[in-house]
């Protein structure tokens, strides 16, 4: 089985290992006739054209910053920052690797049977997130009066920005993806006509409280998708440094999918491959990883220069609230 683990302890580059593993993976699959491993492929394909061709997010991020600068006026005494990011290569793996997993794993337990490629392929859809835009707003309490409730009052704006964000974007040639929570309406302060496209999980809180909105956007210009989040300050630092830690979900995550027994071990090849990749990258013992311009002490102490475990900085754009006045209408 070909897995991203035999290429991290060369020294190579990102781009050198995507190009090794993606080569090595393809003539495997064509020679094993292993369809999720070509669909594999071509997933670490769309990694690569964005990490070689990515003239496109200066323009992108440009058309992002005119929303920032529309923030700014309307909205000059909240903080805010805008940040953007390409998914890391192990993130953007392990996603690949578990979502055949959980998706196998769903079907065969409703139909004791395991998908074709074809259904499994339509069910996994792509994956959208490769590109994604944050923006996190504060409101200063300076500008809060005495009794003022702080974290309802950067929800309303938080949700004002929500409701204004589609209709500019799509000016900038952005065009809004249906993509909701299954089962799960948005908040009513979400315009009927944006609900389908916005997960809330605000309203919608995950199992460890992670709240944010989330919106997926189709790039017209670039032919690529995005997605922006939407928090406040609070929600923001309960996801990075709370119990809803990205990095902390994920090993949630991960273990849970340890726990899957429901499929029979040897008995659906490409499920069994997707497992085993998803235990190594869990057990991956990053001090030791040879990696061009990256470098870790242990799991936590990582500098990552490269996009291999954090992802690669887009942009931050920084609002500092303007001192006008104490009081907010």
């Amino acid at each position: 089985m070909v897995k991203l683990n035999d290429y991290l302890y060369s020294g190579d580059t990102v781009l050198k290992i995507l190009h090794r593993y993606h080569d090595d993976l393809k003539e495997d699959a064509t020679r094993t006739k292993n369809g999720i491993d070509i669909i594999h492929c071509n997933f670490l394909l769309q990694i690569i054209d964005l990490l070689e061709h990515n003239d496109f997010l200066t323009s992108q991020s440009q058309r992002l910053r005119e929303f920032y600068k529309y923030m700014s006026n309307e909205y000059p005494f909240l903080a805010f920052t805008f940040k953007g990011r390409i998914k890391s290569l192990l993130r953007a793996e392990q996603k690949f690797n578990g979502l055949i997993v959980e998706h196998v794993d769903e079907y065969y337990r409703k139909n004791h049977a395991f998908p074709s490629i074809a259904e499994l392929k339509q069910e996994m859809g792509a994956i959208r997130d490769l590109i994604a835009y944050r923006i996190v707003i504060s409101m200063p309490a300076c500008h809060l009066k005495e009794g003022d409730n702080g974290e309802e009052i950067e929800l309303k704006y938080l949700y004002e920005i929500a409701n204004a964000l589609p209709g500019f974007l799509e000016e900038k040639g952005f065009t809004a993806e249906i993509y909701g929570i299954p089962g799960k309406d948005p908040s009513e302060r979400i315009s009927e006509s944006l609900r389908p496209y916005y997960r809330d999980y605000i309203k919608n809180p995950s199992p460890y409280g992670y709240k944010s909105l989330h919106i997926t956007f189709y790039d017209n210009q670039s032919r690529s998708y995005c997605e922006v989040q939407m928090r406040t300050k609070q929600m923001d630092d309960y996801a990075e440094i709370g119990p809803a830690h990205h990095l902390g979900y994920e090993k949630r995550q991960d273990a849970e999918r340890r726990t899957i027994d429901a499929v029979p071990i040897g008995e659906c090849a490409y499920f069994d491959e997707a497992y085993e990749r998803g235990l190594l990258l869990q057990g991956l013992d990053l001090s030791k990883v040879n990696v061009n311009l990256f470098g870790a002490v242990n799991n936590q102490l990582v500098n990552d220069g490269c996009g291999l475990y954090r992802g690669r900085l887009i942009l931050p754009y920084e609002h500092l609230s303007r001192f006008q006045n104490d009081i907010i209408d």
